[in-house]
């Protein structure tokens, strides 16, 4: 166990700190594309509602890990996309944002479905009302439904980050170093050991994902509408 210990205790906070900034950032553009996916789904513009019908259909329903490799092999290695600069620690950079984009483009579809159960929290007559002023729908929607809707849907938002910090671990498959790769590495070097090494790591995830629990737990009591 000491063995065990010396060699995977100075990688653990590394791996742990890639994971938390895979979640971080995957996490914001989530919800800004899944908005927009969102207003999509209810806009009054046949074209719009078509394509976010097709893309929350097609890409929820694609399993993540095709879409992980989609964005290394696909997007890097066959259509030259490259999103980091070009430097000594290239390839880890631009392998760690190809995998930012792939949780975005699945994540956001999860946000996007949560938001639209959100609005139907939102009474109706408060739309309308709106309309029968003359406000335009980007109006209605930005001013009016949205912000009702976050705030009635905090809870279930938690529980799309939840399983993205758990997703996050399918990055290994293009190789960022992040906490599930680190577990890999540990039982190729201690096959013996595999049920503490299995422990340590779920424990670090525990962590991260009872505290997101907790963090949104508390936002939804707070910043729940009063109805």
């Amino acid at each position: 166990m000491n063995e065990l210990w010396t060699d995977i205790g100075p990688g653990l906070w590394p791996a742990y700190w890639v994971t938390i900034k895979l979640t971080f950032f995957s996490a914001i553009g989530s919800l800004l594309w899944g908005t927009v996916l969102a207003g999509m789904r209810v806009s009054p513009v046949p074209v719009m509602r078509f394509f976010g019908t097709w893309y929350v259909n097609i890409v929820r329903n694609t399993p993540l890990t095709l879409i992980i490799i989609f964005c290394s092999v696909g997007l890097y290695q066959n259509l030259g996309l490259a999103l980091a600069p070009e430097n000594e620690n290239f390839i880890d950079n631009n392998n760690f944002w190809l995998a930012v984009l792939g949780f975005t483009f699945y994540t956001s579809t999860f946000v996007c479905e949560t938001l639209r159960s959100g609005f139907n929290t939102v009474p109706l007559g408060q739309a309308e009302a709106a309309r029968s002023l003359g406000l335009p729908f980007s109006k209605v929607f930005t001013l009016i439904v949205l912000p009702q809707a976050i705030r009635s849907v905090i809870g279930p938002m938690g529980s799309v980050l939840i399983a993205l910090t758990k997703n996050t671990t399918i990055a290994s498959a293009i190789g960022v170093a992040e906490a599930s790769l680190l577990m890999k590495e540990q039982i190729e070097n201690h096959a013996d050991q595999v049920i503490w090494i299995f422990a340590i790591i779920a424990a670090g995830f525990m962590v991260l994902t009872l505290t997101e629990g907790f963090v949104f737990g508390y936002l939804a009591k707070r910043l729940a509408v009063k109805r």
